[in-house]
Formats: C-alpha cells, structure tokens, sequence
C-alpha cells in the first residue's frame, strides 16, 4: 500500500526540553492512525510539525513522496494536508458558509464557480446546511466542532489531522464523529486522530502509536497497544 505520510527521526527542542524526541513512523494512503498519550506526552507539537507550524530541531516529513519539511503551513495546505485545532478558531464574525468558502478558495484553490458547490458537499456531509448562514462564533460545541472539521475538509485534503474533535461530547456525539471520520476515509483521505476518548480511537482507527515524554512508545493495532504493559503504565497508570 502506497505511504501517505512517511515521518523520519523528528525531533522538537525549546531550549534544553525535548518535546519531540527522534520520532519515525509512516502512515499508509487512506489509512487512520490514532495518535495516544497522556498530557504532555507532545501529541499537539507533534501536529505542529506536521501542519508546518512549528520548525523542527532534526529529522524529515515526507507526504505523498516529497520532502515537505521546510514547507511553511500555507504550502503544505495547498498540498493536501489541512488540520483541525482541538480549540475552534474560526472566523466568528463570519458565516458558517463563508468559512468554508475561504478555505476552498485560499487552502483549496478552487475558484468561484468551483467553490461554492463544493462547499455545499462539505456542508451535506458533515450535517451543517442548516448553519450555513450561522455566524461562526455563535456556534454551539457539538456544532463548532463539526464546523471546525467542515473547514479542513473544505480545503480538499488527502491528509487530515484531527486533533481531539471528540472531547467534551456526549457517547452519542462521538458515535456521530467516528461514523463521520470513517465516511471521509471513504472519500480518499488519509487521517492521523489525536484523542483522549479511548473508544474511538479503538473503534475508529487501523493503527495507534502511543507517545511518552516526546518519544514513540508503542505502535501497531489499537488492541496491542492497549495491552502494551508500557503503554498501560504511562497511559492508564496501571
């Protein structure tokens, strides 16, 4: 199977601490890969990298064949990757609708005429034609979430990285998420999923890898890393 996303001995120091410590895995086109650990563990840093909004110390990104490490975000957005932020950050004086139509203009690179139908294929498949016309900022959380994910899907993606849509949802609201997820796997999307609610990331993904203190501790399928003794004692404290 083709790689998506290949990642190399990455490293991320602010000063003397390493927050992303010689990291190396790859993750496979049209896969889901759970990203897992406990709060500091640099899940986040590890997206900032990714997206291009933190510069790495040491080590390589490559996605879909090319060196993409000295990119800045707005190039690896044209290119295919597009993120999620666990905390929304939308344009909140801005309609729902024309929060999307600024990423499929801008991070897309679709024109005008092109735009606006795939923004309304975006608004479908995420539940939120009924929000189009909503400000953004207005949003309730269920809602800026899913808004927070039509975006990045707005930007026509072949890498998604999704950090922590399901936090703070009700059990039904995370079903919702995971079947949405996997709706956009079925599109051609590759997906990286960071999260703390372990049943998605049990039921939604193909693989985990388990970060610790800035470094790869487990990896493989989600029940293996679970019953990892290593993982269950930094992660689960048993």
């Amino acid at each position: 199977m083709p790689v998506a996303l290949a990642v190399r001995n990455l490293s991320k120091s602010f000063g003397a601490l390493a927050v992303t410590d010689n990291v190396s895995f790859a993750v496979n086109d049209g896969e889901i890969l759970g990203v897992i650990g406990p709060n500091g563990a640099g899940k986040t840093t590890l997206f900032g990298l990714l997206a291009g909004n933190i510069v790495p110390s040491a080590g390589a990104i490559e996605f879909l064949g090319e060196d993409v490490t000295a990119l800045p975000p707005h190039e690896r957005a044209r290119r295919g990757i597009a993120r999620t932020y666990q905390v929304p950050r939308p344009f909140g004086h801005m309609t729902v609708y024309e929060n999307l139509m600024v990423a499929a203009r801008f991070g897309g690179r679709l024109d005008l005429d092109d735009a606006g139908p795939w923004v309304d294929r975006v608004l479908a498949m995420t539940g939120m034609q009924r929000e189009a016309a909503t400000l953004a900022g207005r949003l309730p959380l269920l809602m800026r979430k899913r808004h927070e994910l039509a975006r990045a899907l707005a930007m026509r993606p072949r890498l998604l990285l999704v950090d922590e849509v399901a936090a703070g949802l009700t059990d039904e609201e995370v079903n919702q998420f995971i079947a949405l997820i996997q709706a956009i796997r079925k599109t051609g999307v590759t997906v990286v999923w960071i999260e703390h609610v372990m049943k998605t990331m049990l039921t939604a993904t193909d693989r985990l890898i388990a970060l610790h203190s800035g470094r790869l501790l487990a990896s493989g399928a989600p029940q293996d890393v679970f019953a990892s003794p290593e993982v269950r004692r930094v992660y689960l404290g048993a």
